[in-house]
Parts: C-alpha cells; sequence; structure tokens
C-alpha cells in the first residue's frame, strides 16, 4: 500500500517549475558568457584541455543515449532509466567544462575556409539552436519518464532522443574541425 502512495505523489509531481526554471537560468547563462567581455585576469592559465574534455563528455552521453535507446527498445525500462541517469550525468558534466572554458579562456575562432568553412558553420549553427531546443525537451521527457506519463513521456521523446543524440554527436564533430585552431 505505502507502495502505491508514493507512486501516486510521483505522478502528481508539478516538475513544469524546474523545466521552466532550468531552461532559463542555462540558456540565459550560455547566452551571458557569449555577450560577456573577454576576461584577462585568467589569461594565464591552460584551459585548452577543458574542449577535449566537452568532446569527451558528449562522447558519453551518445553512447549513453544510443544504450538507453536500445534497452527501451528491447523494454528494458530499468536499464533504459540507468543509461538516462548516466546521459543527464555526462551532459552535467559537459556544462561544467563548457561554462567554465567559455567563462575563463579566450574565444577560438575557427580557421578553415572554403566549402569546409561551410559544412563546420552549418554543423555549428544548427548544434547551438538544437542545443538550446534539447534543454526543455530533455527536461521534460526526463520528468515524464521518472513520473511514470509513459504516453506524454513517449510523444515528446520521439522528438527529444533523435535531437538530443544531433547535439551530442555534432559537439564532437565541431571539436573535431576546431581542435588545430587551439
Amino acid at each position: 500500500m505505502e507502495r502505491q502512495t508514493d507512486h501516486t505523489e510521483e505522478k502528481n509531481f508539478h516538475y513544469t517549475p524546474w523545466v521552466v526554471g532550468l531552461t532559463i537560468a542555462i540558456n540565459l547563462l550560455v547566452l551571458i558568457l557569449f555577450l560577456m567581455p573577454e576576461v584577462e585576469r585568467f589569461s594565464h592559465l591552460d584551459l585548452t584541455f577543458l574542449p577535449m574534455m566537452n568532446a569527451i563528455f558528449n562522447s558519453f552521453t551518445t553512447v549513453f543515449l544510443a544504450a538507453a535507446l536500445f534497452f527501451i527498445k528491447q523494454k528494458n525500462i530499468a536499464m533504459h532509466r540507468r543509461f538516462i541517469y548516466a546521459a543527464f550525468g555526462s551532459t552535467s558534466l559537459f556544462l561544467v567544462t563548457y561554462l567554465t572554458y567559455h567563462s575563463l579562456a579566450e574565444s577560438t575562432s575557427y580557421g578553415g575556409t572554403g566549402m569546409i568553412a561551410a559544412v563546420y558553420y552549418f554543423i555549428l549553427i544548427t548544434h547551438i539552436i538544437l542545443a538550446a531546443v534539447i534543454v526543455p525537451l530533455a527536461l521534460i521527457s526526463f520528468f515524464r519518464g521518472i513520473s511514470m506519463k509513459v504516453e506524454k513521456h513517449r510523444k515528446i521523446a520521439r522528438w527529444t532522443m533523435p535531437l538530443w543524440l544531433y547535439v551530442s554527436i555534432t559537439g564532437v564533430i565541431i571539436y573535431l574541425m576546431i581542435s588545430p585552431y587551439y
């Protein structure tokens, strides 16, 4: 009987304020970092390892999402859930290293030219836009999943999973393309 009550309380959890608050906070913080003037006082720190860490965390996120997708197709909810938690963990670590790097280090410009530059900027722009979009989608999917709102979770997860995979994969591609210029 106690389990039923706990499950009912989970279903009635109001996650909307969390989704809205985290979405605004994360996207606003990233925007502020890009609009903020360069910081001179930390120029002596060598933070060039952080972009590689970002790519590593994005790689882990990709693997975790692919595993979560595999397990949900097998109807193994427990393993699906574990890999989604892992994806959120690696994405959170990415966010910490990303924000740290962009708040303390100088921006790096892409040095390629011609068609490869066009490809780079296309990937970069779509990555940035979808990274902002994925924040609320992933949070809504997550909260609907842990609240066992299965049908609502499925409806949004159909969009969230491919977009989140795209963002995590293109994050690695962007790193590989710009890494010679660090």
